[in-house]
């Protein structure tokens, strides 16, 4: 591709060519998935057990994730340094080593190459090279580190200790949520007909919700006058957007408000999939924190789930959901979890509209040559504000893409 010509206005513009440039998708693999970012791999959770393993994703590069037998936390490519085949396929496994199916070279859960079939050649005759080294062909590996339970890889050198990247706003509010041991629930997956960057952008806008999502708006879950705000760090790259449970004199502004969002006199036949516990004490209802580049971490009511996005082509995106209680939940509070599960994932009540606009902006870029979108809501910063009518977020994410890629 021509290099791309950001337009003058800055983080207020951004132009609809990233969407769709397969070319800029190529460098986003090397530049931002596999540079010096940290990636979310999986929970400590679903590796509960030295020789635990899974497949994962950093972007669309294929990667496994492992406990070792001695405990600790490891992934590299799922790639066979052989001849490419991949060598996890079936999602999770357990055992001392991981064998290709190709030709059955075998690893530890390393990485490290610790086997070749038919090395020495049969009866003296074929076989590796006298000089064949293992060593030398052990597969790529990342740099691995846990945050409160959450596991992250890097393939950089580059990058800063997870900590230090996270930076101490976003580690708090991981806290928040990461707060005691969890089990699992469940999972989704979900594919969406557009680029990653439409997802991104989308959880990163926090005032859509009172347009989009009658659900929300219609049963008085989240309303735009309710008390919140949003949360940018230095790099503009993770945020996090917030709202309290709305005040009676919040709704009665908002229901006076010109907006389509109240439809009268519908009613849940079943009210308790709306109904809340304030478990952590300080009357937050929804917290939405993203991690650059692909990360989200949930609290939505009682809800509570880590997205993973990952980019499956220009144009193609797959969005995985891992819901997750606590383990000392007591029963009513894990039912309600699972009820209101249904609020987000592909089919869900609220999210589902989010899995159809960013394919609606897809479908509209032919053609759109050198035009932008317009991101000035809030004004032109990428910095915290204490309103959720605003774009700073998606500014920030611009703000952390473009210092990446060198835009």
């Amino acid at each position: 591709m021509a290099e791309l010509a950001w337009p003058r206005e800055g983080l207020t513009r951004v132009p609809y060519a990233v969407y769709a440039d397969a070319d800029l998708y190529v460098r986003e693999r090397q530049q931002l998935f596999m540079g010096a970012t940290w990636n979310f791999l999986c929970l400590e959770i679903e590796l509960p057990n030295p020789g635990d393993y899974r497949a994962t994703f950093v972007g669309d590069v294929p990667v496994i994730v492992a406990r070792d037998w001695d405990g600790s936390l490891g992934a590299f490519e799922n790639r066979c340094a052989h001849r490419g085949a991949l060598l996890c396929f079936n999602g999770t496994g357990h055992g001392r080593e991981i064998r290709c199916v190709y030709h059955n070279w075998t690893y530890d859960l390393k990485g490290r190459l610790t086997g070749v079939a038919f090395r020495r050649g049969i009866a003296g005759k074929g076989g590796m090279p006298a000089d064949f080294d293992p060593v030398h062909h052990n597969i790529r590996a990342l740099r691995v580190e846990s945050f409160a339970g959450i596991v992250f890889g890097t393939f950089s050198a580059a990058a800063p200790p997870l900590e230090t990247y996270l930076g101490p706003d976003i580690a708090t509010r991981i806290h928040r949520v990461m707060r005691k041991p969890i089990v699992l629930l469940g999972y989704n997956h979900q594919l969406l007909p557009s680029n990653w960057k439409l997802y991104v952008e989308n959880v990163r806008d926090s005032y859509h919700a009172s347009l989009l999502h009658l659900f929300f708006t219609t049963f008085r879950l989240n309303r735009l006058s309710q008390e919140g705000g949003i949360i940018v760090d230095e790099s503009g790259g993770h945020h996090v957007s917030y709202s309290k449970m709305a005040t009676d004199r919040q709704s009665a502004d908002y229901d006076g408000a010109a907006l389509r969002a109240t439809r009268e006199g519908y009613r849940l036949a079943d009210p308790s999939l709306i109904a809340g516990r304030d478990e952590f004490g300080d009357g937050i209802t929804l917290q939405i924190l993203s991690v650059f580049p692909g990360f989200v971490l949930q609290q939505i009511q009682n809800s509570l789930a880590v997205r993973q996005v990952l980019p499956k082509g220009v144009g193609d995106t797959e969005l995985v959901w891992t819901y997750f209680a606590y383990g000392d939940d007591d029963d009513a509070l894990r039912r309600m979890r699972m009820k209101q599960a249904n609020l987000v994932g592909p089919g869900g009540y609220v999210s589902m509209e989010d899995g159809a606009v960013g394919g609606f902006i897809q479908r509209a870029l032919a053609g759109a040559g050198e035009a932008s979108s317009v991101v000035a809501m809030g004004g032109a910063e990428a910095t915290s504000q204490e309103t959720r009518a605003t774009e700073a977020a998606v500014r920030g994410f611009w703000k952390a893409y473009r210092a990446h890629m060198d835009l």
